[in-house]
């Protein structure tokens, strides 16, 4: 028995000094405008909150916080599409007893109302909000062990929403005939149809372990 807890006492001591050498490295707040103009975005990400908003000027702005430890590459095709994902320099002691503060996972994004023709937004561990906005194309947003939640949003020909463990809720700009709409929903509630084939644009949602309540509103 005493040799049990020995080794119980040594595994906790053994766990208290790894945390004592991750990381706990102070992260930096950042921000970065294209100086181009942006067609497209893309941001990829790992546990972090992404808020979207409209920028009052036109322009693709992002804040942002990072370390040597957790940072981003952010790129601009030759085709003005952004792209933002995650990047990690971690060792394995790294994940041992350090989180970064909730101010520290989050991604604030202002792009322009109707100037963009297709949106892409995916993370993990956390949620993901849009304030009212159009896009001339398509808006594709993803969240595994979040919500997603939006008002307002116009699309141009189509709008894809997923989530695992998470809900999603929001109003979308146009009539109910206009889309047509498919959802597939497990472990939650809906107030969409599974299948409707008829509308010019496309309207698809996936819910694993969630709730969704879509909403059309006509401007």
């Amino acid at each position: 028995m005493k040799k049990i807890v020995l080794l119980a006492l040594c595994l906790v001591s053994f766990v208290f000094i790894l945390s004592g050498c991750s990381s706990s490295e102070s992260f930096e707040e950042k921000s970065y405008t294209p100086d181009v103009q942006i067609v497209g975005i893309n941001l990829d990400v790992e546990d972090r909150e992404i808020k979207v908003s409209l920028s009052e000027d036109e322009q693709v702005h992002i804040q942002y916080s990072e370390n040597s430890k957790e940072y981003y590459d952010i790129s601009v095709s030759d085709e003005n599409v952004l792209t933002m994902t995650s990047a990690s320099n971690k060792s394995w002691t790294d994940y041992i007893g350090f989180k970064p503060a909730a101010e520290d996972r989050k991604i604030s994004l202002q792009i322009p109302n109707g100037l963009l023709e297709n949106l892409t937004l995916s993370t993990t561990n956390e949620d993901i909000t849009l304030s009212a906005l159009a896009v001339t194309g398509s808006i594709n947003i993803s969240s595994n062990g979040g919500s997603i939640s939006f008002e307002n949003l116009d699309v141009g020909s189509a709008l894809s929403l997923t989530v695992k463990n998470g809900d999603i809720s929001g109003t979308v700009v146009g009539s109910y005939d206009d889309f047509a709409i498919q959802t597939e929903i497990k472990k939650g509630e809906s107030n969409l149809p599974d299948n409707k084939d008829s509308g010019e644009k496309t309207l698809n949602v996936s819910s694993n372990n969630g709730d969704v309540n879509i909403e059309f509103v006509n401007e």
